[in-house]
């Protein structure tokens, strides 16, 4: 137990949102399909454990102009809402499990992309969600379209960095424009990945997309010698920083707010192995969480299997529980 610290525990107020402390469930793949009955169920269980916010996972922009509606989603943001914790969503630019070439998209399937990205923001906000996250990192479309290495282009979208920050910067436009100021409007955004770009190439990326309309940049991953320091040079932005990464031990955890790295933390695999790790961290009780042991059998194990997660040390995960 630890009676030392003091930033957990405390609320965040972003605009009109207020968060009920720091900690935030991230979003992590699944393989459950987030209206389905289990997929509420595992939403709602995590969101009474404690965190102030709860981000469904990376979910792509088409599935909104096919199944997902507002009131196929508001059963989803009703339970989260209903535990006390905000609901935001990742958004994916294309349907998850799938992936598109930098080099031959056409400008016109870029702009598409990008309308799509709008719809499921409006869809979103009618749904009554609080937030809403492209998904920018981890070398995924608009990361690679970011990084020099990846993006072989020449027509406005690839060489300089002007250029590359175009895709991301128009996915933001176009949902700011979409839902006004109804919604938060988050940002994932890897800041150093070797061999392509820096922080030299980031910090003006991050800075433009905050002048565009981004609240809170969450900045992936951390480095496991000092909790969210990759995240802290973004703070200087004006704009809360959420940091992921190494961070499921609350002691970490506390060390990136603390030391002023971060204003809001991600517990990921943390929560799945305890999904009242945050309850458990906020009221002292460090020693009563259950460690994830990173044995990584039915977590990583079942997405290669292409089977929903399940964890060996909370056997609520099962998606039969």
């Amino acid at each position: 137990m630890k009676a030392d610290h003091a930033l957990l525990p405390q609320g965040l107020q972003v605009r009109s949102w207020h968060f009920r402390n720091r900690v935030v469930m991230p979003p992590m793949v699944t393989l459950r399909d987030p209206v389905s009955a289990d997929g509420i169920a595992w939403y709602r269980r995590h969101a009474e454990g404690g965190p102030a916010m709860v981000i469904i996972e990376a979910t792509g922009v088409p599935r909104f102009e096919r199944d997902l509606t507002a009131a196929a989603l508001q059963p989803l943001v009703a339970a989260i809402h209903g535990a006390g914790a905000l609901a935001g969503i990742q958004l994916f630019p294309v349907d998850f499990g799938t992936d598109r070439d930098v080099g031959v998209l056409t400008r016109g399937e870029i702009a598409g992309i990008v309308a799509q990205f709008a719809v499921a923001a409006r869809i979103c906000r009618e749904a009554g969600m609080d937030a809403v996250e492209p998904h920018g990192a981890h070398g995924y479309l608009l990361n690679r379209f970011f990084s020099p290495a990846d993006n072989p282009r020449r027509d406005g979208y690839g060489r300089s960095l002007a250029d590359r920050m175009r895709f991301g910067l128009e996915v933001v436009r176009a949902i700011r424009e979409a839902v006004g100021e109804d919604l938060m409007l988050f940002y994932r955004h890897t800041p150093v990945k070797d061999g392509s770009y820096g922080l030299d190439e980031s910090l003006p990326f991050a800075r433009e997309l905050v002048a565009a309309g981004v609240d809170v940049l969450d900045i992936s991953p951390s480095s496991f010698e000092a909790p969210g320091d990759r995240a802290a040079p973004f703070r200087e932005l004006g704009v809360p920083v959420v940091a992921v990464g190494n961070l499921d031990l609350p002691g970490r955890a506390e060390e990136a707010l603390s030391e002023g790295r971060a204003d809001l933390v991600a517990v990921g695999r943390g929560q799945i192995a305890d999904p009242d790790w945050a309850a458990k961290a906020i009221r002292d009780d460090w020693s009563a969480i259950t460690a994830c042991t990173k044995c990584n059998r039915l977590c990583f194990g079942n997405l290669r299997r292409r089977v929903p997660i399940a964890c060996s040390v909370w056997p609520g995960a099962s998606a039969e529980a």
